[in-house]
């Protein structure tokens, strides 16, 4: 009875410890994204490693698309010449697996621009745990305007 005890007491505690560091990969994430939507650069670099690389693919008409590595402060720069509201990416958390101090989250989009839709795809993250904080490391994305 003991052991059936213990052992019930630490399925549930390892449990309880995976779904916690899930949630915080995925509240990372959020709060990158509502830093975009409100326009505060300030909350989106708290989610980001010092040394994050941002690439998206760029559709091309009639052929493969592209793969693009995208300028970190050029985001944020356009992020912040933007109002609060107009900049709305919509995202679903469909994968998270986490591994010590590694997660990878993949998260379907749809985004909208001054209240209008405008593409959708799929992000890609790669993410550390750094001095006991999980940072966004690596992110890149698929656009399309059909994502049905």
């Amino acid at each position: 009875m003991r052991i059936s005890l213990l052992l019930i007491t630490l399925f549930f505690s390892t449990s309880l410890c995976a779904q916690t560091s899930a949630d915080s990969v995925q509240q990372v994430i959020s709060d990158f994204f509502l830093g975009m939507k409100t326009a505060d650069t300030a909350r989106m670099r708290a989610a980001l490693s010092p040394s994050v690389h941002f690439e998206g693919t760029q559709p091309r008409p009639d052929s493969e698309p592209t793969l693009v590595q995208e300028s970190v402060s050029n985001f944020f720069a356009s992020v912040a010449r933007s109002a609060a509201g107009m900049l709305d990416e919509r995202i679903r958390f469909e994968v998270v697996k986490v591994d010590g101090p590694l997660a990878i989250v993949w998260t379907p989009y749809e985004f909208y621009y001054n209240g209008r839709y405008s593409h959708c795809g799929v992000n890609s993250f790669q993410l550390v745990r750094l001095n006991g904080k999980w940072m966004i490391q690596y992110l890149i994305d698929t656009r399309r305007k059909n994502c049905k």
